[in-house]
Protein backbone atom coordinates (compact mmCIF):
# COMPACT_ATOMS: atom_id res chain seq x y z
CA UNK A 1 0.00 0.00 0.00
CA UNK A 2 1.52 3.18 -1.05
CA UNK A 3 1.83 6.02 1.57
CA UNK A 4 -0.64 8.53 -0.47
CA UNK A 5 -3.05 5.59 -0.03
CA UNK A 6 -2.25 5.00 3.58
CA UNK A 7 -2.98 8.87 4.25
CA UNK A 8 -6.11 8.75 1.88
CA UNK A 9 -7.79 5.88 4.14
CA UNK A 10 -6.62 7.63 7.95
CA UNK A 11 -8.12 11.00 6.72
CA UNK A 12 -11.33 9.30 5.09
CA UNK A 13 -11.89 7.85 8.96
CA UNK A 14 -11.81 10.61 11.08
CA UNK A 15 -14.96 11.64 9.17
CA UNK A 16 -17.32 8.65 8.97
CA UNK A 17 -20.71 9.25 7.32
CA UNK A 18 -21.84 12.10 5.32
CA UNK A 19 -25.25 13.31 6.62
CA UNK A 20 -27.19 15.50 5.64
CA UNK A 21 -28.15 18.69 7.55
CA UNK A 22 -31.52 20.14 7.94
CA UNK A 23 -30.39 22.79 10.82
CA UNK A 24 -29.14 26.27 9.70
CA UNK A 25 -25.41 26.30 10.88
CA UNK A 26 -23.71 29.34 11.23
CA UNK A 27 -19.60 29.00 10.55
CA UNK A 28 -17.11 31.19 12.28
CA UNK A 29 -13.66 30.24 10.38
CA UNK A 30 -10.38 30.42 10.65
CA UNK A 31 -10.45 31.35 14.48
CA UNK A 32 -6.22 31.45 15.17
CA UNK A 33 -5.23 29.69 18.09
CA UNK A 34 -1.65 29.79 18.13
CA UNK A 35 1.10 30.55 15.65
CA UNK A 36 4.34 28.27 15.12
CA UNK A 37 7.44 29.29 12.32
CA UNK A 38 5.26 32.00 10.77
CA UNK A 39 1.93 29.93 10.33
CA UNK A 40 -1.53 30.33 12.15
CA UNK A 41 -2.40 27.44 14.09
CA UNK A 42 -6.68 27.54 13.30
CA UNK A 43 -9.84 25.69 14.05
CA UNK A 44 -13.66 26.39 12.68
CA UNK A 45 -16.81 26.86 15.05
CA UNK A 46 -19.54 25.46 13.48
CA UNK A 47 -22.81 25.92 15.27
CA UNK A 48 -26.55 25.38 14.41
CA UNK A 49 -29.36 27.29 14.90
CA UNK A 50 -30.68 24.76 17.61
CA UNK A 51 -27.34 24.95 19.54
CA UNK A 52 -27.56 23.36 23.07
CA UNK A 53 -24.66 24.95 24.82
CA UNK A 54 -22.45 22.00 24.38
CA UNK A 55 -19.64 21.75 21.90
CA UNK A 56 -17.37 19.08 20.65
CA UNK A 57 -13.82 19.62 19.93
CA UNK A 58 -13.03 17.33 16.61
CA UNK A 59 -9.47 16.48 15.85
CA UNK A 60 -8.95 16.78 12.45
CA UNK A 61 -6.11 14.29 11.99
CA UNK A 62 -4.93 11.00 10.12
CA UNK A 63 -1.21 9.71 10.57
CA UNK A 64 -1.19 13.21 12.32
CA UNK A 65 -1.64 14.77 8.87
CA UNK A 66 -3.86 17.27 9.59
CA UNK A 67 -5.55 18.53 6.31
CA UNK A 68 -8.16 21.86 6.07
CA UNK A 69 -11.40 21.03 5.22
CA UNK A 70 -14.06 23.31 4.45
CA UNK A 71 -16.58 23.81 6.80
CA UNK A 72 -19.83 23.90 4.86
CA UNK A 73 -18.06 19.99 3.65
CA UNK A 74 -17.73 19.34 7.40
CA UNK A 75 -21.13 20.27 8.01
CA UNK A 76 -22.44 17.30 6.23
CA UNK A 77 -19.94 15.00 8.03
CA UNK A 78 -21.24 16.18 11.60
CA UNK A 79 -24.85 16.36 10.67
CA UNK A 80 -26.14 14.28 13.58
CA UNK A 81 -24.49 16.08 16.38
CA UNK A 82 -25.75 19.09 14.33
CA UNK A 83 -29.20 18.06 14.43
CA UNK A 84 -29.21 17.31 17.87
CA UNK A 85 -27.37 21.26 18.38
CA UNK A 86 -23.79 20.44 19.56
CA UNK A 87 -21.67 22.88 18.29
CA UNK A 88 -18.64 21.12 16.67
CA UNK A 89 -15.20 22.81 16.60
CA UNK A 90 -12.61 20.74 13.80
CA UNK A 91 -9.03 21.58 15.26
CA UNK A 92 -5.79 21.76 13.04
CA UNK A 93 -2.91 21.09 14.15
CA UNK A 94 0.90 21.58 12.81
CA UNK A 95 0.93 18.87 9.97
CA UNK A 96 3.18 15.75 9.35
CA UNK A 97 5.58 15.13 7.88
CA UNK A 98 7.42 18.46 9.28
CA UNK A 99 5.94 18.31 12.66
CA UNK A 100 6.15 15.15 14.91
CA UNK A 101 3.68 13.50 17.85
CA UNK A 102 4.76 15.45 20.57
CA UNK A 103 4.30 18.66 18.20
CA UNK A 104 0.60 17.97 17.58
CA UNK A 105 0.36 17.29 21.49
CA UNK A 106 1.18 20.77 21.81
CA UNK A 107 -0.93 22.52 19.36
CA UNK A 108 -3.84 20.77 20.03
CA UNK A 109 -3.20 21.64 24.11
CA UNK A 110 -3.25 25.18 23.15
CA UNK A 111 -6.27 25.10 20.67
CA UNK A 112 -8.74 23.26 23.87
CA UNK A 113 -7.34 25.82 26.63
CA UNK A 114 -8.24 28.55 23.98
CA UNK A 115 -11.55 27.07 23.26
CA UNK A 116 -12.33 26.33 27.23
CA UNK A 117 -11.31 29.91 27.65
CA UNK A 118 -13.70 31.78 25.15
CA UNK A 119 -16.64 29.16 25.38
CA UNK A 120 -18.97 32.19 26.24
CA UNK A 121 -18.26 34.37 22.89
CA UNK A 122 -19.37 30.43 20.89
CA UNK A 123 -22.33 30.18 23.41
CA UNK A 124 -21.09 27.22 24.81
CA UNK A 125 -20.78 26.16 28.47
CA UNK A 126 -17.15 25.67 29.07
CA UNK A 127 -18.32 22.33 31.20
CA UNK A 128 -20.13 21.20 28.49
CA UNK A 129 -17.47 20.19 26.16
CA UNK A 130 -16.44 17.19 24.90
CA UNK A 131 -13.35 15.67 22.40
CA UNK A 132 -13.43 13.23 19.43
CA UNK A 133 -11.32 12.01 16.34
CA UNK A 134 -10.44 8.71 15.04
CA UNK A 135 -7.14 7.40 14.24
CA UNK A 136 -4.12 9.74 14.86
CA UNK A 137 -6.96 12.17 15.89
CA UNK A 138 -8.39 9.14 18.44
CA UNK A 139 -5.25 9.89 20.43
CA UNK A 140 -5.26 13.32 20.55
CA UNK A 141 -8.51 13.24 21.59
CA UNK A 142 -7.23 10.74 24.44
CA UNK A 143 -3.96 12.93 25.04
CA UNK A 144 -6.22 16.46 25.33
CA UNK A 145 -9.42 14.35 27.27
CA UNK A 146 -6.94 12.63 29.82
CA UNK A 147 -3.93 14.79 30.12
CA UNK A 148 -6.10 17.51 30.88
CA UNK A 149 -2.71 19.02 33.33
CA UNK A 150 -0.85 19.00 30.19
CA UNK A 151 -3.06 21.07 28.65
CA UNK A 152 -3.69 23.89 31.56
CA UNK A 153 0.23 23.70 31.45
CA UNK A 154 -0.05 25.27 28.11
CA UNK A 155 -1.36 28.08 29.75
CA UNK A 156 0.79 31.42 30.20
CA UNK A 157 -0.85 31.62 33.35
CA UNK A 158 0.48 30.40 36.65
CA UNK A 159 -2.05 30.95 39.29
CA UNK A 160 -3.57 27.59 38.97
CA UNK A 161 -6.55 29.25 38.11
CA UNK A 162 -6.92 26.82 34.36
CA UNK A 163 -9.62 24.43 34.81
CA UNK A 164 -8.79 22.28 31.39
CA UNK A 165 -10.65 19.20 32.45
CA UNK A 166 -13.21 17.78 29.61
CA UNK A 167 -16.33 16.45 29.81
CA UNK A 168 -16.24 13.47 27.58
CA UNK A 169 -14.53 11.47 25.02
CA UNK A 170 -15.16 9.47 21.95
CA UNK A 171 -12.12 7.78 19.95
CA UNK A 172 -12.11 5.86 17.40
CA UNK A 173 -9.61 3.22 16.76
CA UNK A 174 -6.52 5.60 18.63
CA UNK A 175 -3.14 4.15 18.99
CA UNK A 176 -3.22 4.34 22.67
CA UNK A 177 0.81 3.24 23.78
CA UNK A 178 3.11 4.32 21.87
CA UNK A 179 6.05 2.51 24.06
CA UNK A 180 7.33 -1.05 22.29
CA UNK A 181 8.45 -2.74 25.30
CA UNK A 182 5.79 -2.04 28.29
CA UNK A 183 3.09 -1.56 25.58
CA UNK A 184 0.40 -4.42 25.91
CA UNK A 185 -1.20 -3.34 22.58
CA UNK A 186 0.01 -4.49 19.51
CA UNK A 187 0.71 -0.87 18.27
CA UNK A 188 0.43 0.49 14.92
CA UNK A 189 0.83 -1.52 11.42
CA UNK A 190 3.01 -3.56 13.47
CA UNK A 191 3.26 -6.35 10.98
CA UNK A 192 6.18 -4.23 9.02
CA UNK A 193 9.47 -3.46 9.31
CA UNK A 194 10.14 -0.07 11.71
CA UNK A 195 12.13 1.64 8.90
CA UNK A 196 8.85 1.44 6.86
CA UNK A 197 6.60 2.25 9.67
CA UNK A 198 8.28 5.26 10.20
CA UNK A 199 8.45 6.06 6.07
CA UNK A 200 4.48 5.52 6.43
CA UNK A 201 4.23 8.14 9.48
CA UNK A 202 7.11 10.09 9.84
CA UNK A 203 5.30 11.99 12.75
CA UNK A 204 6.65 8.98 14.86
CA UNK A 205 10.30 9.97 14.55
CA UNK A 206 10.87 11.93 17.55
CA UNK A 207 13.06 11.93 20.80
CA UNK A 208 12.57 8.05 22.42
CA UNK A 209 12.37 10.03 25.89
CA UNK A 210 9.52 11.92 24.63
CA UNK A 211 7.09 8.92 24.04
CA UNK A 212 5.73 8.20 27.53
CA UNK A 213 4.50 11.64 27.70
CA UNK A 214 2.66 10.94 24.18
CA UNK A 215 1.05 7.73 25.62
CA UNK A 216 -2.90 8.19 26.48
CA UNK A 217 -2.76 5.15 28.26
CA UNK A 218 0.10 6.81 30.82
CA UNK A 219 -2.55 9.87 32.23
CA UNK A 220 -5.03 7.32 33.25
CA UNK A 221 -6.68 8.14 36.45
CA UNK A 222 -9.79 8.77 38.54
CA UNK A 223 -10.48 12.04 37.77
CA UNK A 224 -10.80 11.20 34.04
CA UNK A 225 -13.92 11.90 31.90
CA UNK A 226 -16.64 9.12 30.61
CA UNK A 227 -14.98 7.51 27.54
CA UNK A 228 -16.21 5.93 24.70
CA UNK A 229 -13.48 3.71 22.23
CA UNK A 230 -14.81 2.83 19.43
CA UNK A 231 -12.51 -0.03 17.03
CA UNK A 232 -12.89 -2.44 14.48
CA UNK A 233 -11.72 -6.25 15.19
CA UNK A 234 -10.22 -6.55 11.79
CA UNK A 235 -8.62 -3.02 11.66
CA UNK A 236 -5.05 -3.53 9.84
CA UNK A 237 -3.69 -0.16 10.80
CA UNK A 238 -4.26 -0.08 14.79
CA UNK A 239 -4.60 -3.12 16.01
CA UNK A 240 -7.81 -3.52 18.13
CA UNK A 241 -5.97 -4.53 21.13
CA UNK A 242 -5.31 -0.59 21.56
CA UNK A 243 -8.94 -0.31 22.60
CA UNK A 244 -9.17 -3.02 24.74
CA UNK A 245 -5.96 -2.58 26.98
CA UNK A 246 -6.97 1.55 27.47
CA UNK A 247 -10.88 0.22 27.85
CA UNK A 248 -9.31 -2.34 30.92
CA UNK A 249 -7.11 0.65 31.81
CA UNK A 250 -10.26 3.15 32.52
CA UNK A 251 -11.91 0.25 34.32
CA UNK A 252 -9.38 -0.07 36.71
CA UNK A 253 -9.49 3.14 37.68
CA UNK A 254 -13.35 3.77 38.28
CA UNK A 255 -13.51 5.86 34.84
CA UNK A 256 -16.91 5.00 33.14
CA UNK A 257 -16.41 3.87 29.71
CA UNK A 258 -17.52 1.56 26.73
CA UNK A 259 -15.91 -0.26 24.31
CA UNK A 260 -17.54 -0.90 21.22
CA UNK A 261 -16.03 -3.58 18.63
CA UNK A 262 -16.94 -3.82 14.95
CA UNK A 263 -17.11 -7.10 13.67
CA UNK A 264 -15.02 -7.17 10.71
CA UNK A 265 -14.64 -3.03 10.73
CA UNK A 266 -11.24 -1.53 9.31
CA UNK A 267 -9.74 1.56 9.76
CA UNK A 268 -12.66 3.71 8.75
CA UNK A 269 -16.42 2.73 8.49
CA UNK A 270 -18.83 2.50 5.99
CA UNK A 271 -22.28 1.48 5.82
CA UNK A 272 -23.88 -0.16 8.66
CA UNK A 273 -20.61 -0.21 10.77
CA UNK A 274 -20.43 3.81 10.20
CA UNK A 275 -24.62 3.92 11.48
CA UNK A 276 -23.37 2.23 14.17
CA UNK A 277 -20.41 4.13 15.31
CA UNK A 278 -22.41 7.39 14.60
CA UNK A 279 -25.10 6.49 16.74
CA UNK A 280 -22.95 5.01 19.86
CA UNK A 281 -21.24 8.53 19.56
CA UNK A 282 -24.28 10.62 19.45
CA UNK A 283 -25.83 9.22 22.46
CA UNK A 284 -22.16 8.98 24.84
CA UNK A 285 -22.47 12.67 24.20
CA UNK A 286 -25.95 13.15 24.37
CA UNK A 287 -25.66 11.58 27.93
CA UNK A 288 -22.50 12.92 29.18
CA UNK A 289 -22.86 16.70 28.03
CA UNK A 290 -26.65 17.63 27.90
CA UNK A 291 -27.13 16.18 31.44
CA UNK A 292 -26.08 17.00 35.24
CA UNK A 293 -23.41 19.39 34.07
CA UNK A 294 -23.42 23.42 35.78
Amino acid sequence: MSTKHLITILLAGCLLATQMVSAEVKHISDVIYGRKDGMALTYDVIQPENANGAAIIFMMSGGWYSSWAPPARLSESFGDMLEAGFTMIPVYHGSAPKYKIPDAVKDVNLATLHIKENAEKYGINANRIGVAGGSAGGHLALMVGLASELVAASSSSDDGSIDASLAAIVAYFPPVDLRQNESEALGIVNEVPMEELYSRFPALTFEEELIPSVSPITFVDRADPPTLLIHGDADPLVHVSNSIVMNKKLIENDIETDLVIIPGGKHGFGGENSVRADAARLEWFKTHLLTGKN
